[in-house]
């Protein structure tokens, strides 16, 4: 595995007291292994030296205790780094994991930043070999870990956001897709890009199943759910609209009508709901014995409005054999 980052480790002067203060002796050997990279000898001596020290009176030891908490988490990163570079990924993960918890427990922000970025990247290496095999929900249950150490990893999320819809947890991937839907466009743009591009994709993967099966309620409880997480969500207005056009269910087509619209961004969408809200009426007219011409009337200015998408044909001969019925 590539190395993605080398850290430089700035060590501070070696406390300079008694060679036979025992206690400093391990400090000091501590810092020495650190920078001879002996990173196992390192994190061992400097962790005994602040479990045995912490609680000195000497301002000496107490000095030399701060430093050593800012040692520890970097010995245990700078051996991940150096497992992961290996391609130990699981000696990697247990110790960046520990570099994480330290840096977090002794107070350095920056250092566990780095633990959890590293720590992403090693899952998202496990994860890519679980999913390029197939094994989807392995694949989910690793990418998850790396997700969970760096949400801002948008690679990660959207390799996770893929491996829970691949492996049949739709609501999963889509709670993942939709956080990133909503990052800042201005820094994650591409990334936003392909989360709406894929959740619209396993989305209407999800509307095929459910209706090779009759699953229309199936398929509104769904669009109920999108709409419940993102009020604005063109697709799902639109999807449920279908899936009541598919039931037959023309007045409730009609009633949704102007709201699904309303609520498309690409004029080919918005067609293709007022060709549904067309035919409904028509379905309507049809149904009452072509006797209702207020019902007609709306169905020929429904159908107008379709002026973009693969329905403009359909809808201007819809048209002409309405007004020409009405002659």
């Amino acid at each position: 595995m590539k190395r993605l980052f080398s850290l430089a480790v700035a060590l501070m002067t070696v406390c300079a007291v008694s060679a036979q203060n025992e206690l400093i002796t391990k400090y000091n050997d501590g810092v020495k292994a650190l920078q001879e990279k002996d990173y196992a000898k390192a994190s061992t001596l400097l962790e005994e030296f602040v479990d045995a020290g912490i609680d000195s009176e000497d301002p000496t030891v107490l000095n030399c205790v701060a430093t050593a908490k800012k040692y520890i988490p970097v010995a245990y990163l700078n051996a991940g780094l150096r497992s992961a570079s290996q391609k130990q990924y699981d000696a990697a993960v247990e110790k960046l994991s520990v570099a994480a918890d330290r840096a977090e427990l002794y107070g350095e922000s920056q250092t566990a930043l780095k633990a959890k970025a590293m720590l992403a990247k090693v899952y998202q290496v496990q994860g890519g070999e679980a999913y390029n095999n197939k094994d989807y929900a392995a694949a989910a249950e690793i990418f998850a870990k790396g997700y969970a150490a760096n949400p801002r990893n948008t690679e990660m999320a959207l390799n996770l956001a893929m491996s829970y819809c691949e492996s049949g947890e739709y609501q999963k991937g889509m709670d993942v897709y939709r956080n990133v839907a909503a990052m800042s466009p201005e820094r994650y743009g591409d990334a936003v890009a392909k989360a709406n591009e894929m959740m619209a994709h396993y989305t209407l993967n999800e509307v095929a199943k459910l209706q090779a099966a009759n699953d229309y309620d199936g398929i509104i409880a769904m669009a109920d759910t999108m709409l419940a997480a993102n009020p604005a969500d063109a697709l799902a207005y639109k999807v449920r609209i279908q899936a009541y056009n598919g039931m037959k269910n023309y007045d409730k087509v009609i009633e949704l009508g102007e709201e699904t619209a309303n609520a498309q961004v690409d004029a080919a969408d918005r067609s293709d709901v007022y060709f549904l809200v067309g035919a409904a009426y028509n379905a309507k007219y049809n149904a009452g014995g072509n006797k209702d011409a207020a019902l007609r009337d709306k169905a020929i200015a429904a159908l107008r409005k379709v002026t973009e998408g693969s329905n403009v044909e359909a809808a201007k001969k819809s048209v002409e054999d309405l007004t020409t019925a009405a002659k």
